[in-house]
């Protein structure tokens, strides 16, 4: 079993445990992961990155790993393997020659 199968298990067996299924439908989980990715930009407004606390990041982040693998669970998804074509589209819209360095998007390299 990998990590993230491992972690897919685990984040599904508590939501069953505690009967949440049926509030984690697609559209609710894609409005909580938002919401959680909000409140990961929260801890960096008005502050340097230094002086972030980090603790709380790292709380904000696993809520949006935990939303984001419940996604993926309610379709199916394999999680790897979406990951893996993403950077296969990417590295094809950044080739490295033309992107490295370079904060631009893809259309304007």
């Amino acid at each position: 079993m990998t990590d993230i199968e491992e972690l897919r298990q685990k984040i599904v067996q508590f939501t069953e445990d505690r009967d949440w299924d049926q509030f984690h439908n697609p559209k609710d989980l894609a409005i909580a992961l938002s919401v959680e990715a909000n409140e990961l930009l929260e801890c960096f407004l008005w502050k340097n990155p230094a002086d972030v606390k980090i603790e709380k990041v790292e709380e904000e982040l696993a809520d949006v790993f935990n939303y984001a693998i419940l996604m993926a669970s309610k379709y199916n998804l394999d999680i790897k393997q979406i990951v893996l074509k993403k950077l296969a589209c990417n590295a094809e819209k950044y080739p490295v020659d033309k992107a490295r360095g370079n904060a631009k998007k893809y259309n304007e390299l």
